[in-house]
This record gives C-alpha cells, structure tokens and sequence, in this order.
C-alpha cells in the first residue's frame, strides 16, 4: 500500500509537470516567434522608409550581422509575380504573399524556425547597377528587402526542463515517502486491529498517536471505541449469563426439590409444597418476562401507545394494586398527589384540574410498579409515592421513596444495569436483577427519565424520581377513562 501511494504521488508529480513544461515551452516558442517576427517587421520598415542609399550592400551586410539574421538581401520579383531571386534555404516564393508585396505592404510570416519579413524598397539607377553587378536583375521587377532570422529550436529549454523537472520530481519521491508512510502506516495498523478483533480478540486497540493526522486519529479513536463497546457488550453478555443461570437454577432447584419429595413420600403437606413449586414457577416466568420485556425495549420492539394520560390517577391506581404486598411485609404506602393549588396534599384532595403526560398508561403503570416493587423490598417501615407538577419545566415528577438503608454513592449510576443489585444490608427478598433497568428503558421511551438518589436524610433511603413531559397542546384537564389497574407480584420465596 505504501508503494502504491508513493507511485501514484510522483506520477501525479510527473504529470503536472509535464503537462505545465510542455505549455510552458510551447507558449514561450511561440511567444519569441511572435517578437522575433515583429522585430523584423519594424527593422525592414525603417530600412525601406529611408531608403538604402547607394551602400546598400554593405548596410545589409552590416545588419545581418549586428541584427543575427540568417539572411538580408534585396529581392526581386517580376511583373508576373514570380520571385526572380534565390531565396534563403526553406523559404519558397509561395511563402510570400507577393501581391501585398507589389501593391507597397509589409509582409512577414514563419516556416519551421525562420520567421521572416519582407517589405518592398525603391532602388535608384545607380543602386540597380550595383546589384546587377552581384547577380542578374531586370529593371521592369519589383524589388523588397528579405530579412530572415532563426528562432531556434527547443533543445536548451528542454535540457532545463529535465533537469529542473528530474530534480522536482526527487523532492516529490521524498515528499510523498514520507507522506506515505504516514499514511499508510495507521491504515495497516488499523486494518490488522480490526482483523483481531473479528477473531475475537477484543482487547486489541489501534495505536493513536498526536503526530498522526486527524483524520487518522479519529479513525483509531472510533475503532477503539468500538473494540471497548464490543468488550463491554460480551461482558455483560457474559455476566447476563451468568446471572440468569444462577436466577433460574435456584428456583428451578427448589420445583425439582419438592416435586423428588413429594414423589418419594417424603412430604407431609402437599398443599404448602405445591404453594412452593407454584411461587418459584411464578417466579421464573416473571424473569424470563422481564428478560422478554428488555430485549423489546432495547430492540425498540416493544409497543408504546403514547396519549395523553392522567398521571395522578395512574399513580394513585398502582399504589392501591401494592398496598396488601406491602401490608404483608408489615409496611406502609403513604401516596401524595398534588392538590389544586400544586402542594403534595392527600389523594381525597385532588380533585383540581392538571394537564395530562404524554405516556402510555399500562406502560407507565409498569414502571410505577417495578419502583414500588423495588422500594418494598429494602424499605423498613414505610415507602412514599409523590407527584407533582412542574409547568415551568413542562413535565410532572413522581417520586418513589423508601426508608431503607440506602444506596451508596458509588452505586447510584450502577442501579439501573441489568442484573445489578446494590449492596443494601439485609432485605426481604431479592429480585431479578432487571426491574431498575426496565424502569429505565421504560422512561426513556416514553421521552421522560429516571434518576436515583440517596441518601434522603440522615438515616439513609432512597428515592427514585420519574420525569414525564406533559403532553403537548394538551387542555388543562385530562380526558377521562379509567387507569390500568396494577396488582401487586405474587410473593417469592
């Protein structure tokens, strides 16, 4: 690859300068014929406007070689137009326009590397005898001074040319060695990165370097995220595993426990071990809903009905579902709705009109549920359900606390992973793991969110607090119909 991007650099190098020496060369030939022809326009013009005078000869003589003319001699051509007179060697008398030439005009032209001029002379008798004297002429012709010059070839100019264009193409091999090079280098190191991370080893990382170009670090700095979301992703996937393993052995231990005794006789009350295989049946199929439930919500696969919804009553709906679970664990659930005038009053006073909550009701029931849920389990004698109403954020917050132990500070951006459970001291039972984290994909789905917080005063707790965003244009007071009704999980043993 290396190789490559050099070859194509110089080659683009030797192109360019090709191309820009060939169009230099040409424009400047034919820049110097074009003034190498007007310069003998003007010199034979200031020749005949004065006439040669009776030294002629030697004037022409004198300024081919002042001049570096090839040639400078009289011509003459006869009353049929024919050119009587030897002309120099590669010009022939169709070359010269003849009848521009008798009628008194200047005329000049090229062929190959000789420009010439010709422009037409009076000679008197005296000077026609003289030049009789050096070669035939007829006195009826028209007689013209000839000056010719040779502009020269290209030879020097390209000899420059090469050595200029070979020297500028060593800096450009230099130059595109080391571009190259550094080019190429993190390509190939990010290309066998991503090879060994496709096998499998996720720990591999593209090396970035602050040199590097930005385009380059970007490109490692992305490949290593991926790498690190990829070893992220099989270590959850690892401890998923993991924890649902240990999560459905142990309820599955304790059916396969009962159901040996009560095959070998060795149960006296089949009715409390039925009661038992019933609770860890009941128990498993909870987990694996919940397991179903989060896969759909991270698939974005799961139905959310967004309407406008009466928080308040599903709030209040849900707390009554809970009430004899929490009741059989000796616990009580205080609920405290907004009044008309906004303060957490009791449920009996709220009555005055609120705007609704874009949710979906069973959905936000859900969410509600696994919270209390949550709350019942580590609280010790009380779990508070608040909600009320912030127009100036446009959103209505509900609260869950518990007086429990409490959530340590490290483990509060912890609590809404899958199968994390915090270390809160002893709690009644202990749950799937996965509630917190469906709370969390729940909100986020219906455009809210959800945080922790803890503790909630010197003696600890925690409260979890659910931000839902108004429905929007909504009128102050929400639609009616009937909110979800929630029932309190069966209790696990």
């Amino acid at each position: 690859m290396r190789r490559r991007l050099m070859l194509a650099m110089v080659g683009l190098v030797a192109v360019v300068l090709v191309i820009a020496g060939a169009g230099s060369l040409i424009l400047t030939r034919n820049q110097a014929r074009n003034q190498a022809e007007s310069q003998l326009v003007s010199e034979a013009k200031s020749l005949t406007s004065s006439g040669l005078g009776s030294e002629s000869l030697k004037v022409l003589d004198v300024m081919k070689q002042t001049l570096t003319l090839e040639d400078a001699d009289v011509i003459e051509i006869d009353r049929l137009g024919d050119v009587v007179t030897p002309l120099p060697e590669g010009l022939t008398s169709q070359d010269i326009d003849v009848a521009a030439v008798q009628s008194g005009q200047t005329t000049s032209g090229r062929k190959g590397n000789t420009v010439y001029a010709v422009a037409p002379v009076t000679l008197s008798e005296q000077e026609r005898n003289r030049l009789r004297a050096r070669r035939p002429i007829a006195f009826e012709g028209t007689f013209a001074v000839l000056l010719t010059r040779d502009a020269g070839d290209l030879g020097p100019s390209w000899g420059y040319f090469i050595v200029a264009g070979g020297a500028a193409l060593l800096v450009a091999a230099l130059v595109a060695w080391q571009m190259s090079r550094r080019m190429a280098r993190p390509l190939v190191e990010a290309e066998d990165v991503t090879g060994r991370i496709a096998a499998g080893e996720l720990t591999s990382r593209v090396p970035v370097r602050p040199h590097d170009y930005p385009e380059f670090t970007s490109l490692a700095g992305s490949i290593n995220v991926m790498a690190q979301s990829l070893e992220d992703g099989r270590a959850r996937e690892r401890h998923l595993l993991l924890a649902v393993s240990h999560d459905l052995r142990t309820p599955l231990t304790s059916i396969r426990g009962f159901a040996e005794a009560i095959q070998d006789g060795a149960i006296e009350d089949d009715g409390q071990a039925a009661d038992v295989i019933i609770a860890e049946s009941r128990r498993l199929e909870r987990l694996v809903g919940d397991l179903l439930d989060l896969t759909k919500l991270e698939a974005r696969q799961m139905s959310i009905s967004m309407r406008p919804t009466d928080a308040a009553e599903v709030v209040a709906t849900t707390a009554e579902g809970f009430r004899p679970a929490a009741a059989k664990s000796g616990l009580a659930i205080v609920l405290q709705l907004p009044g008309a005038d906004g303060v957490p009053t009791a449920p009996s006073s709220a009555t005055g009109p609120r705007p609704p909550v874009a949710a979906d009701p069973d959905r936000l029931a859900q969410l509600l549920a696994n919270l209390l849920e949550n709350a019942i389990t580590f609280a010790l004698t009380t779990v508070t359900l608040t909600m009320r109403d912030d127009p100036a954020a446009g959103a209505c917050v509900i609260t869950v606390v518990d007086d429990g132990p409490g959530i340590v500070a490290g483990d509060l951006t912890k609590v809404f992973e899958r199968f994390y459970r915090a270390d809160r001291g002893p709690n009644r039972r202990l749950g799937s793991g996965l509630g917190l984290a469906i709370v969390a994909e729940l909100a986020a789905a219906m455009g809210g969110n959800v945080r922790a917080e803890s503790p909630v005063d010197f003696d600890g707790g925690s409260r979890f607090v659910v931000t839902l965003r108004y429905w929007p244009g909504a009128a102050a007071t929400p639609p009616p119909g009937p909110a979800p009704v929630v029932r309190a999980p069966e209790s696990r043993v």
